[in-house]
């Protein structure tokens, strides 16, 4: 038995200012946190910490009331501002490349992008190569993932997966599973939860540790929540953004060149589900990059587009007969986005508290890791943009909260720099694994 030291550390990376492309590079090592892990045998399996990774897409950490951002009064994710309160929260997590697929490779390998080989949404991981889970595994840890990986491929280092075929949908969504592809009715958020409780319950190993990672495709576009959600915020005025009107004029000139405007470029049906079958002139003519949830509504089951249309209908109703333009039509088509990307995270959030509860429930509790984290963060109407193709710290910036009873103290905060590159180290460092040398991160 003997006491153990973690360090968080990350040298020689990047820092991205908010309103330049100027990249500027660290020389020196920061110590971000070291925390001290008491009395434990590193060759007693079920003494060593069981790792929950709860792991979203686009979650931007300004829409977490814990973040004090814009968004704070809507207190939109409860029970993820209880898990801040209860451990650590990181305010300056960055994410080395902005993209979904990119982000996770980076995550699984503890390598960037140019070195794992999977560079942007386009090319498909090399399951071949090492990555954390596999290395746990050989650790003596059981390893599990369920939901989006959007990586490509089956995959590697996991005794149990399901995973969504890239995308992913929100209604009944079809899984790749190690016996074939399926497709399980319900609502996606409420099925990758449904099998993270079932590993805990029925498959988990008592001998064992565990590394379980929980992966949401919420609140990825198009921002489509739950049948139980879809009236959630109807009654209020979400805050608007103090640059929901930028005219770029202080930014580089190429912001002024881009396809992120709520104004241009977010689609009035694709994106926000409005019925056009009305006499309405679309504001946005172009072809849409994404129709998943035009798709997604195609499959729908009688009684989801029945709940589905008696939500939305009189909200479009209301719409065509205002016939509205300019600015009041960009400031109707805001909170109509920004109430679907916060229904969707109501559904993360009540998951989060579910897989909570699921620990207390096995005694688990006390003895699991419990991380919060996104793929990188979205621009929620800064700069009067969505999505997250633009190199600001509102796409950089993910969230990034640990709890770990009795090892971090109750709600902390931790100012200094992390990135997604570290994680992987930190894993094994966790589980008393050792870390290969051609991992970039640091533990």
């Amino acid at each position: 038995m003997h006491l153990r030291e973690i360090s968080i550390v990350f040298a020689s990376q990047f820092i991205l200012l908010p309103s330049t492309f100027i990249l500027m590079k660290l020389t020196t090592l920061i110590t971000l946190a070291s925390i001290v892990l008491g009395l434990v045998s590193l060759n007693a399996a079920d003494d060593r910490p069981n790792i929950l990774f709860i792991f979203t897409d686009d979650h931007a950490p300004h829409s977490i009331s814990a973040y004090d951002g814009w968004l704070k009064k809507v207190r939109a994710t409860p029970t993820i501002d209880k898990l801040a309160a209860e451990g650590m929260l990181f305010v300056n997590s960055f994410c080395t490349n902005s993209i979904c697929g990119p982000s996770r490779a980076v995550i699984q390998t503890g390598k960037h992008s140019h070195k794992n080989g999977f560079m942007n949404n386009g090319n498909s991981f090399d399951w071949n190569q090492q990555t954390f889970p596999k290395l746990l595994q050989k650790a003596g840890y059981q390893t599990a993932i369920y939901g989006k990986s959007h990586l490509k491929g089956k995959p590697q280092g996991y005794d149990s997966w399901a995973v969504l075929p890239g995308q992913g949908l929100y209604y009944n969504p079809d899984f790749i599973t190690p016996e074939g592809q399926v497709m399980i009715e319900g609502y996606c958020t409420d099925l990758v939860t449904d099998m993270a409780v079932d590993f805990l319950k029925e498959e988990r190993d008592d001998d064992k540790p565990f590394m379980l990672m929980v992966q949401h495709k919420a609140p990825h576009r198009n921002w489509m929540p739950a049948l139980r959600h879809l009236d959630l915020y109807d009654n209020i005025v979400i805050p608007e953004p103090d640059t929901l009107f930028d005219n770029w004029s202080d930014n580089a000139s190429a912001a002024r060149h881009q396809e992120l405007e709520i104004d241009r470029h977010m689609h009035i049906n694709f994106d926000l589900f409005v019925d056009l079958t009305a006499d309405f002139e679309d504001p946005t003519p172009n072809k849409p990059a994404d129709r998943s949830a035009w798709n997604n509504m195609k499959r729908m089951t009688p009684e989801q587009m029945k709940a589905w249309r008696a939500a939305y209908g009189p909200r479009d109703a209301a719409l065509h007969a205002a016939n509205l333009k300019g600015k009041d039509l960009v400031r109707w088509k805001y909170q109509r986005y920004v109430k679907n990307y916060l229904r969707s995270l109501k559904g993360v959030d009540e998951s989060v508290e579910r897989l909570l509860a699921t620990l207390a429930e096995l005694s688990l509790d006390e003895n699991t890791i419990v991380i919060y984290s996104s793929d990188q963060g979205f621009y929620i109407g800064d700069h009067g943009w969505f999505d997250k193709r633009w190199m600001y710290e509102e796409s950089l910036k993910m969230p990034f909260i640990v709890k770990w009873p009795g090892t971090i103290k109750a709600g902390s905060k931790n100012h200094l720099m992390i990135q997604n590159l570290d994680y992987a180290p930190t894993f094994l460092d966790v589980a008393g694994a050792s870390i290969p040398a051609d991992i970039q991160g640091v533990a």
